[in-house]
């Protein structure tokens, strides 16, 4: 399996809530020497102030009003600051307000040189918050989007759906808890994937993984235990302690229960279209609705 290098997007949304996405965020970049993108969605332009209009293409400096979302790239900033993410000299300098670029009606970021991998940019943007992120992975290609585990569980439940990338969602994290990876695997082609985020997320915070394969029936085909086995023998390779656990039962049901609140799920997001999902449901979105625990589903 080749680990590559990757674009990950960190949604944040304010001050006093996102502290715990930024603090996996940057784990996890680090751990995937990730091209390191940081967003903040604020209001729609139309909302705070008319004189935004036509300035498209001026800097910050030219504007008599901080547009709302800089103090929460501010916040950020500071935090890569203070936990060497960014290079010194650009520490020493502060937040770069002046040098906040507009590209559009709806979109401005600040360029930063990184200390763990070449490019952290922070972004704003303004509009509606699905519709913005959308919008950035698309145009931008990320490979991973981490969000928090937002108290509005319809947002999380669109984002997953309606956006093209993994998606990390920080739910509940607690940075003093002992979490260990629990990656789902069974016999189709997405386990390879898992394996591969599992591997990199374990080494991103120093833990072991649980393999867990789920059966409907009181039996375990070689499919199955061929894939388990498989998964074993690779997280080995690479110096990841790791062990399968075989459970019988509603696989949904049995990873919420196995996860608890000290695990870091990791499973691929469902293939079904949107419409499909809604009338017979999917098994990721059960999980990341029902889990008590960080979850990344990939895609």
């Amino acid at each position: 399996i080749k680990l590559i290098a990757m674009k990950i997007l960190i949604a944040v949304g304010s001050k006093e809530y996102s502290g715990p996405t930024l603090q996996v965020g940057i784990k996890v970049a680090k751990a995937f020497n990730a091209s390191t993108t940081i967003v903040d969605v604020g209001e729609k332009v139309s909302e705070f102030s008319t004189k935004v209009v036509g300035l498209t293409q001026e800097r910050m400096e030219s504007w008599d009003f901080d547009r709302p979302g800089v103090d929460v790239l501010e916040w950020a900033f500071k935090y890569l600051a203070e936990n060497n993410f960014i290079e010194p000299q650009q520490i020493e300098a502060g937040f770069p307000k002046t040098t906040l670029v507009e590209k559009d009606g709806r979109r401005a970021e600040v360029y930063l040189k990184g200390t763990v991998c070449d490019d952290v940019n922070l972004i704003l943007r303004n509009g509606d918050i699905i519709a913005e992120l959308r919008d950035e992975v698309q145009t931008e290609f990320y490979d991973v989007m981490i969000i928090g585990g937002s108290g509005k569980r319809r947002m999380v439940h669109d984002m997953i759906q309606y956006i093209d990338s993994s998606i990390f969602v920080v739910k509940n994290y607690d940075p003093s808890q002992e979490y260990q990876i629990l990656t789902a695997v069974d016999d189709s082609p997405g386990t390879r994937k898992a394996i591969k985020y599992g591997v990199r997320v374990a080494q991103a915070f120093g833990i072991g993984v649980n393999l867990l394969t789920v059966s409907k029936q009181d039996y375990f085909g070689e499919g199955y235990k061929g894939a388990a086995d498989r998964a074993a023998k690779f997280m080995h390779r690479t110096g990841i302690e790791a062990k399968n656990v075989f459970k019988v039962g509603d696989p949904a049901k049995t990873i919420v229960d196995i996860a608890g609140d000290n695990h870091i799920i990791i499973m691929g997001a469902s293939t079904r279209s949107p419409i499909k999902k809604f009338f017979k449901g999917s098994k990721p979105l059960d999980v990341m609705e029902n889990c008590r625990c960080p979850i990344l589903l990939f895609k």
